[in-house]
């Protein structure tokens, strides 16, 4: 870890502690290093550090529309690539009908979010059910294919030649946010068992270095008869997750991290209590996050800090400019209008400048840089 220059100092008109109590008519921002986890500064300002009237240039926020995505493929090696980079890989797939092959990913471990739909998944070690809102981590290399008969989709997200790992919990203790019970695993059940049976051929589509290989086997490859480890896929679903809070305090995002890889974090926004405090800022305080990327995929629910999302949408907040809540978001925030938040949102925050595919320039709302002018 770096040994970070601190210095304390508090210059003019602040508040004592950040995000409370902010000196009157004034605007908070943080600007902070490595993605809210390094030393920060709060900056108080005499206006919105969003108020841009022009944005010129390839730098932006930018918002990009997965239901446009209406076509449906048959393997998750042709899910729309959005966003990646070196060390992250992020697509969107959608899918009716169950896969006739299994696939493999060589190039890292896979994350899949269930944004919609239901199905059965079958892999190395086992059968797992899986449904809307599950986290479904499969470590690299892992055979797997699913079944279902109703449509789906999902957020695939590709720790590109990485692992993902747990977050560190620290003082709050292991069991907090999620208590490790509840990560389910495969089980080799009887529907395991009865999908062995098959001794037709099977290919097995493999991606290594984003290219595709198929290896064929005169049998089912999912034959495990049984295994013992510490290495294996894992489910959590968002509803398990139960989120840090406080009702004095917003909390940063780094408090929500569900998954951590080296380059990059995956956080869960989930149902909440509004902080009750009066001082207390009641919504995401503006700041300028500039180690990281920032991607939101916004789930389902209403999102507190923003106008015109709807579920299906994810927006991209490159570093280099500040960004924060929306006007009426942050009026309604001051005026505490809820009593609680009720958006499901899953954070993908990089250390390293992300792509934008041509297939997500496609489905962008090119006026979102727009939407902070009210």
């Amino acid at each position: 870890m770096p040994t970070w220059i601190t210095l304390p100092r508090s210059e003019g008109t602040t508040s004592r502690q950040a995000h409370t109590d902010l000196p009157a008519g004034s605007f908070e921002r943080e600007l902070g290093k490595e993605g809210f986890f390094g030393p920060a500064t709060q900056m108080y300002h005499r206006h919105p550090p969003t108020g841009w009237v022009e944005f010129e240039g390839p730098l932006r926020p930018r918002a990009f529309d997965s239901t446009k995505l209406d076509a449906a493929t048959a393997t998750p090696w042709d899910a729309s690539q959005l966003l990646g980079n070196d060390h992250v890989m992020i697509r969107f797939w959608r899918t009716d009908q169950s896969m006739d092959h299994l696939v493999r990913n060589a190039d890292g471990d896979e994350l899949l979010f269930i944004h919609q739909g239901e199905a059965e998944l079958f892999c190395d070690y086992g059968h797992l059910s899986i449904r809307e809102g599950d986290y479904v981590m499969l470590p690299r290399g892992t055979m797997w294919r699913i079944e279902t008969a109703a449509p789906l989709s999902m957020l695939l997200i590709e720790a590109t030649n990485d692992s993902f790992t747990l977050p560190d919990k620290g003082i709050v203790g292991q069991h907090a946010i999620f208590d490790p019970a509840v990560l389910d695993t495969p089980q080799i059940d009887d529907q395991f068992h009865a999908q062995q049976s098959s001794q037709v051929r099977w290919r097995v589509a493999v991606k290594r270095r984003n290219q595709f290989s198929a290896i064929t086997y005169p049998f089912n490859p999912l034959d495990a008869i049984g295994w013992h480890g510490t290495l294996m896929p894992l489910r959590v679903n968002w509803r398990d997750i139960r989120p840090l809070m406080s009702h004095r305090y917003h909390l940063p995002p780094s408090a929500h991290a569900t998954f951590v890889s080296s380059r990059f974090v995956v956080c869960t926004f989930c149902p909440r209590p509004m902080e009750s405090d009066p001082g207390a800022l009641k919504v995401p305080f503006f700041h300028s996050n500039d180690d990281y990327d920032e991607v939101l995929f916004y789930h389902m629910g209403e999102f507190f800090s923003r106008d015109n999302i709807h579920p299906g949408m994810m927006s991209f907040h490159p570093s280099g400019f500040p960004h924060g809540p929306h006007p009426r978001a942050l009026a309604a925030g001051v005026k505490t209008e809820r009593k609680a938040t009720n958006e499901v949102a899953v954070m993908i925050d990089t250390r390293d400048a992300l792509l934008i595919a041509p297939q997500a320039e496609a489905i962008e709302w090119k006026d979102y840089v727009n939407s902070w002018k009210g």
